[in-house]
């Protein structure tokens, strides 16, 4: 039971008014947005500090064998986890050169509201750097309840006080690094890098990664795509490898000034279909969150 006087009781949505570090493990299972689809645990946006991190795609898992000294009737020979898929959450921002990390640096004010009735997660932040430089974060996250396959983020950055560098990496992470959650070896063995990796490629503003489980032998693909706006000169790039895509944009903000980054992600897995079909899936159901766009999605949800 969560206790705590950082979550009031208030209609239609639960707020935490401040981080506690010692709860992130609970409160990140309390913000899991979901459709039945696809599933997204609360996890910062920097994917760090983290309790549990994981993005869950409905029935995709991994056959572990169950190995015994002695067979014995009604043991069973194999059981199914759940993988942990293409992490598209994770937005790194360095502010100047210093990444923006809750541990450093004095965290002013921090909360995160997860909203019944407009079906979102907000998380609002005031951040001074261990150099002095400050800004103020808002990032608002779906998962769409219209469109099953797809998910969103807007992650705007303000400049307070004095002129500042940022650097945001918008990040597609597979075979990321989870905390041991058992103790038996037979599963530690199975979910050791779960996934392998089929295809990769890259867009201007966007990527794609496709990977597959090597037991169960289902294919999923995972695809993201940015919309960038700031006032002045931004530099934007992109690379892809087999577990890792990453899209690179930096900007100078002014005090006032800000940076507001759209990102669509898009997933879809199968036994049965084709590399190419799975892959034509996700560039549609990006192509389609685009044509909703923003505001769209948003109206769609509630």
């Amino acid at each position: 039971m969560i206790t705590d006087e950082s979550f009031p009781v208030e209609p239609w949505q639960v707020r935490e008014t401040r981080l506690d570090l010692d709860l992130l493990a609970q409160s990140e299972s309390l913000f899991t947005l979901s459709n039945g689809h696809v599933g997204l645990r609360g996890n910062l946006d920097e994917g760090e500090p983290y309790g549990l991190p994981g993005t869950y795609l409905n029935s995709f898992y991994e056959v572990r064998p169950l190995p015994y000294a002695e067979a014995g009737y009604g043991y069973p020979e194999a059981g199914q986890t759940l993988v942990d898929v293409t992490n598209g959450k994770i937005f790194r921002l360095l502010v100047e050169d210093e990444p923006f990390d809750v541990r450093y640096g004095r965290l002013i004010s921090h909360e995160r509201t997860l909203d019944l009735r407009a079906g979102t997660l907000c998380r609002t932040a005031h951040w001074r750097s261990p150099a002095g430089k400050q800004i103020k974060l808002v990032s608002t996250r779906l998962v769409s309840l219209t469109q099953r396959g797809v998910a969103a983020v807007e992650y705007t950055i303000e400049a307070v006080e004095e002129f500042v560098r940022v650097t945001v990496q918008s990040e597609l992470v597979t075979n990321e690094d989870l905390p041991e959650t058992s103790g038996d070896p037979r599963v530690s063995a199975i979910l050791n890098q779960p996934l392998e990796a089929v295809e990769h490629e890259n867009t201007e503003c966007g990527a794609l990664l496709m990977h597959r489980t090597r037991a169960s032998a289902l294919m999923m693909a995972a695809a993201m795509d940015h919309e960038v706006e700031v006032p002045g000169r931004v530099e934007i790039s992109t690379d892809a490898r087999p577990d890792l895509a990453r899209t690179t944009i930096i900007c100078g903000l002014r005090p006032g000034q800000k940076l507001r980054i759209v990102k669509y992600l898009a997933y879809g897995w199968s036994r049965l279909r084709s590399r190419p079909a799975l892959r034509d899936q996700v560039a549609a159901a990006l192509h389609s969150a685009r044509y909703s766009g923003w505001q769209g999605l948003l109206d769609s949800q509630r």
